[in-house]
């Protein structure tokens, strides 16, 4: 039931995007739990990871290396180019490149598992990029977007210190000496994450309920660009680096599937909100372009069905 529920996320989003459009005064005053509603999200995040998460690095270091690689690099030039070509103003580029210079997100896990991936590659990825934003997300946001919008680095970075390595710490933390606890509460925490990204959207949505019908639409052409890429690339270039399409799915899941639920705090806690637009968008569509390319995935056999067809045959 409660994973029936976490499925319909997209369906979730859009319902409380379209309220919160209509009759934003209900969430308008909510502003200021964005930020402990993503560091929610964080601690979540953190209280399913176990020390072996970091250390699979070692096993999986091409793979990791390459995803690294391409989500800090195709993503946030992605987002520069995209906005370019759509002749985006400094507030709603800033945003863009947000969306594209932080780490994976953690739907990238869940989708994975239904698309036939390496999950625990998934997980380590996830982590790795998680903690390498923290420092990598300020800078390439600055050397992007900062010629023409005032990016503050060290404020930047040490919110993300707060919202993103303190949470993930406590949570690791405790499901290292709190495990019997803390295995208890994981079936539920994929609902608490969701729970906390959707009222976010929803806040977001009714700072920019007037203006959205202006930017929306473009915003949302860029968006679906720019997740389109992501996929594409983190698939590609896996396949032509030599891997396996269970693990090329993967990367692609995990490099176009971003953690824009921090793209839009950082964005409403630095900049105007017009610049979490992108961050708003990029979550609900991002969930129904990963779920859509899962459930064709899943229908298609990795290398290992195949090889025991064979073997069988």
């Amino acid at each position: 039931m409660l994973r029936t529920i976490t499925q319909l996320f997209p369906l979730w989003a859009a319902l409380f995007s379209a309220f919160a459009y209509f009759s934003p005064a209900a969430f308008v005053d909510l502003k200021s739990q964005i930020v402990p509603l993503l560091t929610i999200i964080m601690l979540a995040m953190g209280l399913t990871l176990r020390p072996k998460d970091f250390l699979n690095v070692l096993s999986n270091k091409k793979a990791v290396g390459i995803g690294l690689v391409l989500q800090f690099t195709v993503m946030p030039s992605a987002a520069l180019l995209i906005s370019m070509l759509l002749a985006f103003d400094p507030v709603l580029t800033v945003g863009m490149v947000l969306v594209g210079s932080v780490a994976g997100g953690t739907a990238s896990n869940v989708i994975c598992y239904l698309a036939k991936g390496d999950v625990a590659l998934s997980i380590t990825m996830t982590s790795i990029s998680t903690l390498c934003g923290v420092v990598l997300t300020p800078f390439l946001v600055q050397l992007l977007a900062g010629q023409n919008i005032d990016v503050p680095v060290m404020a930047m970075l040490m919110s993300l210190v707060k919202i993103v390595l303190l949470p993930v710490g406590v949570g690791l933390l405790l499901n290292v000496f709190m495990h019997r606890v803390t295995e208890k509460l994981e079936p539920i925490l994929p609902l608490v994450s969701m729970v906390a990204i959707v009222l976010i959207i929803a806040i977001v949505v009714a700072l920019n309920a007037k203006q959205l019908a202006s930017i929306g639409p473009i915003v949302a052409l860029a968006v679906v660009l720019h997740n389109g890429i992501g996929l594409a690339s983190g698939y590609w270039i896996s396949r032509w680096f030599g891997f396996n399409h269970t693990i090329s799915r993967t990367v692609a899941l995990e490099v176009g599937l971003q953690n824009s639920g921090l793209a839009t705090a950082l964005a409403m806690k630095f900049f105007t909100p017009a610049s979490a637009v992108a961050g708003t968008i990029f979550s609900v569509w991002h969930n129904l372009s990963g779920s859509l390319l899962a459930g064709y995935w899943a229908k298609r056999p990795t290398d290992d069905e195949k090889l025991k067809v064979q073997t069988s045959n």
